[in-house]
């Protein structure tokens, strides 16, 4: 095959040998199984912003830090300059959230490096070697369902600990080989405590993941792990120990004084009445 322009300089560095074939092509990237040594790995290569049709990416990008105030100011002022700053801190953002998601314990494909654009990760299989496939394309009991989710949403919740949301988490970003779910595509993944869409985003994932696995376990729609979840991150509670319930008691609600004053007036009104007929029936037996 023809090798794409953005990684021939990976073969005159010599970190990868041979481009094998395209594996996939998404809304920010292109992904191909490329051979290192005597092993095979992917290399996703990111798309331009302009050829990019990730939505609402602005959304994605609030909250994150950028340590050189140089470049924090070019990227705010939108200059060439910062304009490249921003995709580099795009691109970049993946193999950052791989690294720390690897080391909270969540399911990821181990990351190699980003080079120009273009990140070299492991290639998920299944026992004989062939790409894993993606969770939509995945059947499954009732019983597999049930202990999948609950394990995806283990992973979702050492996630939060680690301070991320994935923010684009479904049944397209979960691949599945012999040992359960690998999350992938985190290049939009948000700062859990710096963005102000993450309690939203995280809702959307949990509920995406949810309906998924519920289509062979119905039961799994009445469970609320984003809301416990949420719950523990926001008192400072949670931790790799924390373990989810699915369930979350409601807040109490205040009690409406409007309503309470309305009753006792229609308790003592009824009680008057009650007293002038007793009066009445009085007068009636003295005559």
């Amino acid at each position: 095959m023809k090798v794409p322009k953005r990684l021939i300089p990976l073969l005159e560095d010599g970190l990868i040998d041979e481009v094998l074939r395209p594996l996939m092509s998404g809304k920010e990237a292109s992904v191909y199984v490329v051979r290192c040594g005597d092993e095979v790995r992917c290399a996703k290569v990111y798309k331009d912003a302009e050829k990019r049709s990730f939505k609402k990416a602005a959304q994605y990008q609030e909250g994150r830090k950028v340590r050189n105030s140089r470049r924090a100011r070019a990227m705010e002022k939108g200059s060439r300059f910062g304009r490249n700053q921003t995709e580099e801190t795009w691109q970049n953002a993946e193999v950052d959230a791989l690294y720390r998601l690897a080391a909270s314990g969540v399911r990821v494909p181990e990351p190699y490096g980003c080079f120009d654009g273009v990140l070299l990760m492991e290639l998920v299989t299944d026992s004989e070697g062939r790409v894993a496939p993606r969770l939509n394309d995945v059947a499954m009991s009732a019983d597999q369902a049930r202990e999948d989710h609950l394990m995806v949403m283990e992973y979702v919740k050492r996630m939060l600990y680690a301070g991320l949301v994935h923010g684009d988490l479904s049944e397209f970003n979960v691949l599945v080989d012999d040992y359960g779910p690998v999350i992938i595509d985190l290049p939009q993944a948000v700062d859990a405590a710096a963005n102000n869409n993450a309690r939203a985003m995280l809702e959307r994932d949990v509920d995406n993941m949810t309906r998924y696995y519920a289509q062979f376990a119905e039961e799994l729609l009445e469970t609320r792990y984003a809301a416990e979840m949420w719950k523990l991150f926001e008192a400072g509670e949670l931790s790799h120990e924390s373990v989810l319930t699915g369930m979350v008691a409601e807040p109490e609600q205040d009690p409406d004084v409007d309503a309470v004053m309305a009753e006792i007036q229609q308790i003592l009104w009824d009680e008057e009445q009650r007293r002038e007929r007793l009066r009445a029936d009085l007068l009636d037996e003295e005559r």
